[in-house]
């Protein structure tokens, strides 16, 4: 059976959330993120990016390419509020959804072209979603995720379209291969060293050659330029929390160790909510004394899945709680209120360098293992 896949993505979510609170940022360029000078970028209008501004970028680069930028903080909280606004809507109507990211779905619609027509079918739920959010929204529809999430980017902004089933080599050749999903900023340098910019080009490669290059995933890549992809649409299922603890052989009162183990734990946790591309917005700390009794202490925070931040509030926690000075046989950390984001370190708040620092570790510990890089803070 011929398989109707749908990607859809809300366009500029954030700013466009922020434009239904606020008509004077409509046609203006806006960006979301932190206000001070080490802050980035968490999202752009399409104003602001005709000034070769992007998500990422630091804000201070930012403004000097468009001065004239209206800056706004931002409210997690209240994205997500929308967010699940859009996906309950996608939810009654679909049979199966798949939650990509806080801003982005899939559905497969396979089979209901008998009963509706999936195209009839997608575009009414879309005017449906605009209709009853306010919120601008995208999306493409062909055999497969991939080539689905690609449409959806050449539709942008607020548009639709269709690949036709057995038209997506001919959809993909002339795009660029940054359009191509995997394709980051150090596998692109490669690939035009090798003198690669359009899909066509891949296409017409052997996967071997690409392997050589690129390894494996120089053949997903290949796969996906030509349109390639039989990855099901998995039915989205948020995870509520994550935690780690560590007790140890003897009880210890050692300050500077229980403030190791606990860098170590966020460490881990946090690089597992990045490559689950997810953040925090509530922390804890649990403290069991050696004689069993067992204290606990939270704080919500600004979502985020930066190692820095979360320690620096968990050490918080740990000096407000840590007060009996009792031997400690348990230590605790507990993630909760987890939502979706594609964002490496906090949204709203961070520095660059910051940024960089995880994106290269992660890159590291993505390859080798989590334990092939340790921080120093671990051997205090």
């Amino acid at each position: 059976m011929e398989r109707n896949i749908v990607h859809c993505d809300l366009d500029s979510f954030f700013v466009s959330v922020e434009r239904l609170l606020n008509s004077e940022l409509n046609n203006r360029p806006v960006l979301v993120g932190g206000k001070s000078n080490r802050a980035v970028v968490a999202s752009c209008s399409y104003e602001a990016r005709k000034f070769g501004i992007h998500s990422a970028m630091p804000m201070k680069m930012a403004l000097r390419l468009c001065p004239e930028a209206t800056v706004v903080q931002g409210d997690f909280d209240l994205y997500s509020k929308y967010s699940n606004m859009v996906s309950e809507i996608i939810g009654e109507n679909v049979p199966l959804v798949e939650k990509a990211s806080i801003d982005e779905h899939y559905f497969d619609l396979t089979g209901m072209d008998k009963f509706f027509g999936c195209w009839k079918w997608a575009t009414e739920l879309r005017r449906r979603i605009i209709t009853e959010t306010g919120l601008p929204i995208s999306f493409g529809m062909s055999v497969n995720k991939t080539t689905s999430k690609i449409a959806t980017g050449q539709a942008k902004p607020s548009g639709e379209l269709k690949v036709d089933y057995g038209t997506e080599k001919l959809f993909l050749a002339p795009l660029s291969i940054r359009k191509i999903p995997m394709v980051g900023d150090k596998t692109y340098t490669q690939l035009r060293n090798m003198g690669i910019s359009k899909c066509l080009t891949l296409q017409q490669m052997e996967a071997f050659t690409l392997r050589q290059v690129l390894g494996e995933n120089g053949v997903s890549i290949w796969k996906k330029a030509n349109g390639l992809d039989d990855s099901p649409v998995v039915s989205f299922h948020e995870q509520k929390s994550m935690s780690k603890e560590h007790t140890y052989q003897i009880d210890t009162i050692d300050s500077v160790l229980l403030k190791r183990t606990v860098a170590k734990m966020v460490s881990e946790l946090a690089f597992e909510l990045r490559k689950d591309q997810k953040l925090t917005g509530c922390i804890s700390l649990k403290i069991r004394y050696s004689n069993f009794d067992t204290h606990t202490k939270q704080a919500r925070i600004p979502y985020t899945n930066s190692d820095k931040v979360i320690t620096e509030k968990i050490n918080e926690l740990f000096e407000k709680l840590y007060s009996r000075r009792m031997l400690i046989r348990l230590i605790g950390i507990k993630f909760s209120h987890l939502i979706s984001g594609n964002y490496q370190t906090s949204l709203f708040d961070d520095h660059i360098k910051d940024l960089r620092l995880n994106q290269a570790m992660d890159e590291i510990r993505l390859r080798y293992g989590f334990h092939a890089l340790a921080k120093g803070d671990w051997f205090l």
